[in-house]
């Protein structure tokens, strides 16, 4: 995610607790939106799009505070 920003996310990782959590929820979807996708037993469409948006939702927070901290 973002490898124009690779060393700008490590950065923040360390410095923001808020950009960290975030990130970290965002990869925490991204594992559960795999297994969902993958186990068809368990999965269901409606919550796979659900995660998809939040997942999205956070894409977007993130992308914006790498854009301000890298203007900086």
């Amino acid at each position: 995610m973002f490898p124009e920003y690779r060393a700008l996310i490590s950065k923040l990782k360390q410095e923001d607790a808020h950009f960290s959590k975030l990130f970290d929820e965002h990869n925490a979807l991204d594992h559960e939106i795999i297994r969902l996708e993958q186990d068809p037993v368990t999965s269901g469409l409606e919550e796979i799009e659900t995660l998809k948006l939040k997942k999205l939702k956070l894409k977007e927070e993130l992308y914006d505070m790498l854009k301000r901290a890298d203007d900086v």
